[in-house]
């Protein structure tokens, strides 16, 4: 008599489907990685930075790390990456955050390996979401807090999601300058 309720014949855990037009299933592998050990963890350091500076710095103070060249200050961003886009209302910048995550999650769902390209958009889409989430909670400001400068030179101050979309720009623009090209014959 079968077992656990198996009929003569049918196991209870089915091969994997059927290929479709001769190609082997998609393997879901790459996401996982890609969200699971590059995406998520960027959101909960970029997190738990931010809540630390919040929580143990007032606005505006600094604290001198490396004099004259590194410097953690606190302060709050109502724009985009590096305090573009300052003038966008925060539902906008919220809905292009939104968008663009929605876009990654795609394109890193159909992603089949893990390449530069697709290590560069979960890059992005970990510093998009920890963005996103600070604009949630901080009514459309995000906290910046890394301010590299010489003497009164300064770069906009950030944040380690500003870092990671930047890394990942970046990756994306030498991945397509260097990458090896696809040739169609």
């Amino acid at each position: 008599m079968p077992r656990g309720g198996e009929r003569l014949g049918v196991s209870a855990f089915p091969e994997a489907p059927p290929e479709i037009g001769g190609k082997p299933p998609r393997s879901r592998r790459p996401f996982v990685i890609l969200v699971g050990l590059i995406a998520l963890p960027l959101v909960v350091i970029d997190q738990l930075s931010k809540i630390y500076v919040a929580s143990h710095m007032a606005l505006f103070e600094s604290i001198p790390i490396v004099p004259n060249w590194f410097d953690i200050t606190y302060t709050q961003n109502p724009g985009a990456a590096f305090s573009m886009f300052v003038n966008l209302p925060p539902l906008m910048l919220c809905a292009l955050s939104s968008l663009a995550i929605i876009v990654l999650m795609v394109l890193l769902i159909r992603a089949e390996e893990i390449t530069l390209t697709s290590f560069a958009m979960a890059l992005i889409l970990g510093g998009a979401a920890g963005n996103l989430i600070d604009r949630a909670l901080r009514n459309g400001h995000v906290i910046d807090f890394i301010r590299v400068h010489y003497y009164d030179l300064n770069y906009p101050i950030f944040n380690i999601a500003d870092s990671a979309i930047t890394i990942g720009v970046s990756l994306i623009v030498v991945s397509s300058l260097f990458g090896k090209k696809d040739i169609q014959s």
